[in-house]
Order: structure tokens, then sequence, then C-alpha cells
């Protein structure tokens, strides 16, 4: 077996080995060996200050970058958040905003308020990779950086949306470097804290519109006067291009710039596929807006109220119906006109149902100065007129002095000696019923009824009903308040005829819908349902004014002494609206009747209000008959007898039984006929006339009768006498 030698490397290795010597045979002809490669541990070592100086230009900027965002504050969105207060209709339509605390039109609005094809025109045109990137576009962020190494200066920002919204979060004026990382830094947080959703509705409230204007809904009503859900392609592009360069492409001030930034945005559009070519063609033909338009101004007096009730509140929404809103404003400023210089109206209209105010016309114009037009005119105390005359009869309807078919004297008298009312033409009409009456709103018999009834106790009705009611200073109520001689606002005479329309209800207006739940208030009531039915019905049948259809709404119409004030209120079963005319200053203006001016107004609130007219329903125990068909002590108020005589004779008529609020168990609640209650009477002139719920249910020459009713619940139990006196309570059966 042939063993292979073994060969140790000469020193003297190199490329050639040298020629023979001692020993050696010839000159070998074999190649050189290749020279050792390196050991992997090596290979490492050679590596080594490459990777040292790789991950030295990798951390030292992230080092640096590390401690530049360490210097920031605190992202701050504190003053990005402010917005002006807005107040919104009951369907949340604008009725009118307010300028932030430093004159900024700021209104909120999110993404969902816009038209999806602007928000992708927009996206199209400042950010396509909007939905992609972590608030920072690497793509456009390294054209930037080649475009600053290139020219030595700032040529493109390569800003993304969020960016933008950095730089609009924290304004700073100086374009460096170290602004533009900074912004870089919030586009990142701003993402992450807030989402790409919460980015887009940040930029779409803050970004500039020129001026004072901020945010695209503040710009879509400042340049096209409406909602930025509604706008055109051409109207959305050009509100897309303006944040750009606000001030230079205003189109109030610039419009050639502005139009020239239109239709660059909608060329990228068409050309990113957001829109067609021929819709891009067709929208470059609209015209440019020339100039701002005014932010709405609807319900002025009632959206300065909200404010003014929740100043932190930065969205209101009123009860208000911003449709019929807008239509009564131009109704009242159309008639205000017409009847000359310093004539102004208000118009208040009432949701019977809920009692929410559905429209409020304070003036004929907020900005009529000429006018007094930033006076409310809904909330100011003044006389009524005849306008409430229909709750003296509503009050002696329930207390059994009188009925609709009951006959008044309407002659010249004296009441107390002195006080001698006449009637608006100066005639009379002899012996009428009280629904014919009231019709024509004749001043002699409401003065006798109110005397039946008693001033004092008619002011405390209306004052218990919630109205404020003013009289003369240092003067008890008398006649004359029957004829005007009080003060009330239009606001508080719209509820007490709702109340009539509500079965004698009066409602707690509602003017917010979206303020803390509150507790149902007590109910206050104007007049038990049955004499509320009384008057609207008879009220359904006045007369009419011109070029109105008759029996179609129930109303009544007052003119004050001296003209100075001329309403109109009129309600069916769904609404109640009330109309003011007059000046503002008190001032007389002749010729100013209710009749004539203030009515045709309140038909034509009526047909805008639109719909058929409801008439209120009448109850079950209302008596509808004729004269002869009354009992006898309700025919006629008598005059043969003295309203004194049972004074005279010793003792005033008063219930004994049942006492006033009294709770009386009969065992309604079982099963079988109801007993009978026991009426008694002290006092007072035979024949005595017992009523319950204002329907005669007994009558007799004693004062003691009976009556059997035919449920729970409470009754308003009166009592009248020969000579016209009356008293009346209130119990609870059970």
């Amino acid at each position: 077996m042939v063993r292979a030698r073994r060969r140790f490397p000469s020193p003297l290795w190199g490329g050639v080995r040298g020629g023979g010597g001692a020993g050696c045979g010839a000159a070998s002809t074999q190649p050189p060996s290749p020279p050792t490669p390196p050991h992997k541990g090596e290979e490492s070592l050679a590596l080594r200050p490459i990777y040292v100086v790789i991950a030295l230009l990798i951390l030292l900027p992230a080092l640096a970058l590390w401690r530049f965002v360490a210097t920031l504050p605190p992202l701050d969105l504190t003053q990005a958040s402010l917005r002006s207060t807005v107040i919104l209709d009951r369907d949340r339509h604008l009725l009118r905003p307010f300028a932030t605390a430093d004159g900024r039109w700021r209104l909120p609005v999110t993404g969902a308020d816009v038209d999806p094809r602007m928000l992708a025109m927009l996206k199209a045109y400042e950010d396509r990779r909007f939905a992609d990137h972590p608030g920072i576009d690497p793509a456009a962020t390294l054209r930037a950086a080649w475009q600053w190494l290139r020219h030595g200066r700032i040529v493109s920002g390569g800003s993304t949306l969020s960016m933008q919204v950095a730089r609009l979060v924290e304004p700073r004026p100086e374009r460096s470097l170290s602004a533009k990382l900074r912004q870089m830094v919030r586009a990142v947080q701003l993402e992450r804290r807030l989402g790409k959703d919460g980015v887009l509705d940040l930029y779409l409230a803050l970004a500039p519109y020129g001026g004072p204007v901020e945010g695209l809904r503040a710009a879509s009503f400042a340049y096209f006067g409406r909602e930025p859900a509604r706008l055109s392609f051409a109207e959305s592009a050009l509100l897309v291009g303006l944040p750009q360069a606000p001030e230079v492409r205003r189109p109030d001030r610039y419009p050639a710039r502005a139009r020239q930034a239109r239709d660059r945005v909608l060329d990228i559009a068409a050309a990113r596929g957001v829109i067609t070519s021929a819709e891009a063609k067709t929208a470059k033909a609209e015209p440019v807006p020339d100039q701002r338009k005014p932010f709405p101004m609807l319900a002025a007096h009632a959206a300065e109220a909200a404010l003014a009730a929740d100043p932190d509140a930065r969205v209101q929404r009123l009860s208000l119906d911003g449709r019929l809103q807008a239509s009564l404003e131009r109704l009242a400023a159309e008639r205000a006109a017409a009847m000359g210089p310093g004539i102004s109206a208000a118009i208040l209209a009432i949701d019977n149902r809920t009692g929410a105010v559905i429209a409020q016309v304070g003036s004929a114009g907020y900005l009529d100065a000429s006018r007094s037009g930033a006076i409310d005119m809904t909330g100011a105390i003044r006389s009524p007129g005849s306008a409430l005359k229909p709750f003296i009869y509503a009050l002696a309807f329930e207390n059994g002095i009188a009925h609709p078919e009951t006959l008044l004297d309407d002659r010249p008298v004296r009441f107390a000696g002195s006080y001698a009312p006449e009637n608006f033409d100066l005639s009379y009409q002899g012996t009428v019923t009280a629904r014919r009456a009231l019709q024509l709103s004749l001043n002699v018999p409401a003065v006798d009824l109110l005397e039946a009834v008693g001033a004092a106790r008619f002011i405390a009705r209306l004052r218990g009903a919630g109205a404020r009611i003013d009289l003369p200073r240092d003067t008890a109520p008398g006649l004359p308040v029957a004829l005007g001689g009080l003060g009330i606002t239009l606001t508080d005479l719209a509820r007490l005829f709702s109340g009539l329309a509500r079965g004698g209800s009066v409602p707690d207006l509602i003017r917010r819908l979206d303020g803390p739940a509150a507790s149902p208030p007590p109910e206050l009531r104007v007049t038990e349902p049955v004499s509320a039915w009384y008057v609207a019905d008879t009220l359904r049948g006045a007369p009419p004014p011109e070029n109105a259809l008759p029996n179609r709404i129930a109303f009544k119409t007052g003119t004050s002494y001296g003209y100075r004030d001329a309403l109109a209120v009129g309600f069916d079963r769904r609404v109640t609206i009330a109309v003011w005319v007059g000046r503002p200053d008190g001032n007389a203006v002749p010729g100013l009747v209710g009749r004539v001016v203030a009515a045709p107004i309140l038909f034509d609130a009526f047909s805008r209000f639109g719909g058929e007219p409801d008439s209120v329903p009448m109850p079950r125990d209302a008596l509808v008959t004729t004269t002869a068909g009354l009992p006898p002590p309700l025919r006629h108020i008598r005059k043969d007898v003295p309203k004194t005589l049972s004074a005279a004779l010793g003792s005033a008529l008063k219930i004994a039984y049942p006492p006033d609020g009294a709770r009386i168990d009969l065992g309604l609640a079982e099963p079988g006929p109801a007993p009978s209650l026991a009426l008694k009477a002290l006092g007072g002139v035979p024949p005595l006339t017992w009523m319950v719920n204002s329907l005669p249910v007994a009558e007799s020459a004693r004062r003691q009768s009976e009556w059997a009713p035919d449920g729970a619940g409470f009754a308003r139990i009166s009592v009248m006498d020969a000579s016209g006196a009356s008293d009346s309570v209130v119990v609870r059966l059970e």
C-alpha cells in the first residue's frame, strides 16, 4: 500500500517554487495553491465598522427625533375644538349661528354632513393616499426632501391632510425644517388619537376660507347660502381649492383667481375618476360667486333667548319649525311694510298637543331699526283689548251663571253708578244670546257677565293659569278689565287660548328639544272642559274677515284703547296662533283695529301652517240646546231681581255640602248602581239650580237635593239661585 506523504509548506511559499538543489529532482510543474479564505469570525470583524456606521446613521436621527418629540408640549386641541354656537330647528336645520368670542365663524361640521363625492374630490386633490398612510405620506415626503436638497429651499411641503390639520391646530408662521418636522410629528399623533374620520372632521371644521370664515360649513353658507350636503360639483370644487390660499382666492375679492383654482380642482377630480369629463366641463360653466351671503338669521329673538339661557351649549335644538318660521317672518314683514313706517308685527304659534312653540316672530324685521325690530313683541306687556272676553264667558259657563244660549241684554247701562261701557260701533243689539254677544264682541254683555263672576275672581283665574297680568298701579281689579284694562304678553295670551283648545288645560310651553329632561309641571287650568268647548264652539262661528271662509277656526280679536294694539288669536285642535300689530313704542296708530289689521294676518298664518282645520271635539257632558230648552235660571240673566237680594234677605248663597276640595268615597269602584251624593246649600233665593261640570242636574225649591255621579274623578258642583247668585266647589269622587 502506498501512503501519501504529508507535505509541509515551505517557509518561502510564493507564487512559483524555486529550481532544484541537492537531493532534488527536476523542477515541479504543479500550479500554485490558492490563498486560504478568511474564517467567518474574521469576516465579521472586517464588516463591523460598516455596521456601526449604518447603526449610527439610523440611531442618531432616531435619537434626535426622539429628543425633538420629547421637547414638544402635549397635543392640545382645546382651541381647535371651539365652535360657533348654532341654533337649530326641530328638524336640525340651521336657524341662526353666532360667531365665536374672537369673531370667527366656525360652525360644527363632520364628514357625515358633507356630500361623499365632495370628500372624494378633496382627497383626490389634497391627499390621494389619505386612507393608507399613518399621517405622513413617505412618497410625498421623499419628493419634498429631494426638491429641498436640489433647490436649497422648500419647494413643496409634501403635506397630507393630517399635516395640514396639524398646522391649523398649532399655527406657526415660519416655513422651516423644524416647523415641517413638528407638523409631521403632530400628524402622526393626531391620527393615533382621533383616527382617520376624526382628522377629516377636524380639517372640515378648521380649514380657512378667507376673513373670519373657517370650516367648510361656514364657507358653504357664506358663499352659497346652504348646507355643504347640497352643493354642486362646481361649488364643491371651489371650496376644495380655497384653503390652499384663502386670502388671494376669495371669490368676493378675487373671482378670477377663485375660478382658476376651482377649474384646477375639477381637472384633477376628472383625471382621477371622481367625476366625469362631461361633469367637469358643465361645472366650469357655472359662475363664481362674487360676494358673501349673510348667515341665516331665522327666529333671531328665540335664538338670542336660547343663547342667554345656556351660553355654554354649542348646539341647541329648538322646537321651532324652520319652514313655518321663515314663512311667517315674511308674512309679518310684508304686512308691516304695507301699513307704513314704524309699524311692527309679532306672531306666535303653539302646538296644542305638546305645548311646543313652533313659530316665534318677535318683530317685522330683526335688523329693521325703523320698526324697533330688535324688540321681541311676543314678550312685551300690552293691552289685549277685547281679546280676553272669551275667558269671562268661560268662567260664567263654568259656574252655571250662563250658557251659550242664555239671553243677555245689550243696551246702555251704568255699572257701579259711573261705569258705562259702549260698544265699539256705538250701537246696541238689544237682547242677544251669549253666543251671539261673544261672536260680535259686544261690550255691555261682557261687562255684565264680569260683574256676575267678579273681576277679582276673573284675574285670579288667569293668574292661576300661569298668565302674567299687570294691572294699573295701586288699583284693584275692576270691570274695565273686561275691555282691556290690564296688561298681558302675546305669549301668555296664546297659552290661554291654547288651553281652550285643550279642554281648559293650559300648556307649559316647550321651547328646546335637547335640554335636560324636566319633571312634568303641575296642571294649570283656565276653565273646565265643557265650558272650554262652549267658548271654542262659539268662537268658531265668529264672522271672519273679508276674503276668509267662515267656520274654519275659532278666533277672537282685540283693539286696545287709543288704537295702540291690534290683536287676533285663533285656534283649532292642532295649533294656536296669536298675532299682534302696532308700534313697539306704544304710540297710537289711527285705524289700527284688530278685526281689520290683525285678523287677516291670522287667517293667512293658518293657511301657511297647512292642512284642514280640525275643530275641538265636543265633550260628552256638553248641553246642546236652545234657549227654551235651558233651565229657567239659565235662560236669562235676570234683571227683575236684584243681584244683592240674597244678601238683603239675610244670607248669601253658599254650598254647605260637599265642602270644597273634599275627597268623598262613594264606593264607585264597586259593582252595582252608584249611590247618590247629597247636595246642600245655605242662603240664596229659591228655586235653586244645581249644576255639575256646567250641566244642570237638579232644580228644587228646597236647599237640599241629590245627584247620582256616573263615575269616579273630579267634579265641579255649582248652585245658582233665582237672583243669579252662585257658588261652586270642586270635589274628588272615589
